[in-house]
């Protein structure tokens, strides 16, 4: 499938990430780190590539913009807290049992993930650029 000139791996989930946020990127260094079936790609709100699949699926981001995962072959986007499980959902150990919190609405998780993203920058400061992946991880960016 491709977004644009962009192409998507097959069986690939895309993680949108606020990419001038530090508390972001060191979250998107930790999904990497979890990541051992190879499942997301990466793109930063703010580059081409996050912008062109931003508008594919239609997203308004002024009302979500620190993490949205999108997989393309279902057609189907995840944001805020929703996103944010179902990415743990695929880490191993301990990880799945942040699924427990599935159980709410979405609406109850969102009022603390809407806390933190709303005192991101001010906790954990921002970039003065979008984070430049090293040779080693390029392949997990689009």
């Amino acid at each position: 499938m491709a977004i644009q000139n962009i192409h998507l791996p097959k069986g690939k989930k895309i993680i949108l990430f606020d990419g001038i946020c530090r508390l972001c990127n060191q979250a998107v260094i930790e999904v990497i780190k979890r990541d051992k079936k190879h499942v997301f790609l990466f793109a930063a709100l703010q580059s081409e590539s996050g912008l062109k699949i931003i508008q594919k699926i239609g997203v308004d981001l002024s009302k979500v913009d620190s993490i949205i995962l999108y997989d393309p072959h279902e057609e189907v986007y995840f944001v805020k807290s929703s996103a944010a499980l179902r990415i743990m959902n695929e880490f191993a150990g301990f990880w799945k049992l942040t699924q427990v919190f599935r159980i709410f609405p979405a609406a109850l998780n969102n009022i603390f993930y809407d806390f933190v993203a709303r005192n991101r920058y001010q906790w954990f400061g921002k970039k003065d650029a979008c984070m430049v992946p090293t040779p080693e991880l390029k392949a997990k960016f689009l």
